[in-house]
């Protein structure tokens, strides 16, 4: 799994990705260049991690970033956000970035391959 640099807390990455997230956030960079991820709401698109170019997607105050992961063969770290009140629901959880079968999200960079992002989680310490 790919690793992240996380400020909230040293003992466990707070996101992680999996082998096959990783190599489609490869293909996706080789096309849209640099990337971020922004962990959907529940609103129209469930609660996919949602993947668009970097900056595409505003943040603010009102958003935390969980993670900067770094993926081998891409330059620069992939930020992933999520906003603050969601957060306070997930502080517990680590997150781990899988790639399924199936369309997601319209807006997400990976619709077009006919795979989604999806969230596994574990409650922190296991």
């Amino acid at each position: 799994m790919a690793d992240s640099t996380d400020s909230t807390s040293n003992s466990a990455p707070r996101v992680e990705l999996t082998p096959a997230a990783a190599g489609l956030i490869r293909r996706l960079r080789e096309v849209h260049g640099p990337l971020m991820f922004h962990q959907s709401g529940g609103c129209c698109d469930g609660s996919s991690p949602m993947c668009y170019p970097e900056g595409e997607f505003r943040t603010g105050d009102s958003d935390v970033l969980l993670a900067s992961l770094a993926v081998d063969g891409v330059a620069e770290p992939v930020g992933f956000w999520m906003s603050r009140s969601q957060y306070a629901l997930w502080s517990h959880t680590r997150l781990i970035v899988d790639v399924v079968a199936g369309r997601g999200g319209g807006f997400s960079l990976e619709a077009p391959e006919g795979v989604r992002f999806l969230i596994r989680s574990r409650v922190l310490g296991t």
